[in-house]
């Protein structure tokens, strides 16, 4: 960026012209090519550097994190409503999503909120694997999962009109933490990885609340084979 300079006034005295007493006063500290000719030259260099920060902010926010306001009860009580979390973009681009990650993602057309407000799940099948609802858990490949998470240790039960499900390769079973309060793949089936935003990593707001979102480790449940 160029940098704003002024010159003397058409006409005026300048330094190394003869002076009122006709001496001269010394080398001129100006150099006529270094002083900018275009008008409004700093208003240019404002604009510039105003653009340069909105381009910065939208690669972040498109390709490497974005914030997010929790607006419904599903997550409850991992994340409440009106909490803000930092989905990470970036790093899902390199390592798959795994089981116990909290993600960010659009779902089906026929669930979508009037505002395009997306959904926020908890990963827990993936592609190739068979999930099962039955005696008030969830069943992966014949195992039971430990769900500490779950609200109030609520049962998992069956919502839609099946309870057994083959994950296709690429997609993700995606279910609340609030079981009795969720609108999840229990109704509309696993989900593509085309569709996910994210993975919520941080909590940000409120600031007593402030923490990364740990993922659960679920012992004697092997990832499948991709």
């Amino acid at each position: 960026m160029g940098v704003c300079r002024i010159g003397a006034g058409a006409g005026g005295w300048r330094p190394g012209e003869p002076g009122p007493t006709g001496a001269a006063t010394g080398p001129s500290p100006y150099t006529a090519g270094l002083v900018s000719k275009r008008p409004l030259g700093c208003l240019f260099e404002v604009v510039e550097t105003l653009v340069l920060t909105l381009v910065i902010f939208l690669v972040i926010q498109n390709f490497v994190a974005q914030p997010y306001r929790v607006q419904q009860q599903s997550m409850e009580h991992t994340l409440e409503p009106d909490q803000y979390v930092l989905v990470d973009k970036l790093t899902p681009r390199l390592d798959a999503y795994k089981r116990g990650d909290i993600i960010v993602f659009n779902p089906p057309e026929a669930w979508a909120q009037s505002d395009g407000t997306p959904y926020i799940k908890r990963v827990i099948g993936l592609g190739g694997e068979t999930i099962e609802i039955r005696d008030g858990g969830v069943y992966v490949d014949g195992t039971r999962l430990d769900e500490p998470y779950v609200y109030e240790g609520q049962q998992t039960i069956v919502t839609g009109d099946r309870g057994r499900w083959v994950v296709p390769p690429g997609e993700y079973f995606v279910m609340g933490d609030h079981r009795m309060n969720s609108a999840d793949s229990r109704v509309f089936g696993p989900i593509p990885r085309e569709s996910i935003v994210g993975r919520a990593w941080l909590r940000y707001w409120p600031f007593s609340t402030f923490g990364i979102l740990p993922t659960p480790i679920y012992a004697g449940v092997q990832p499948a084979a991709p």
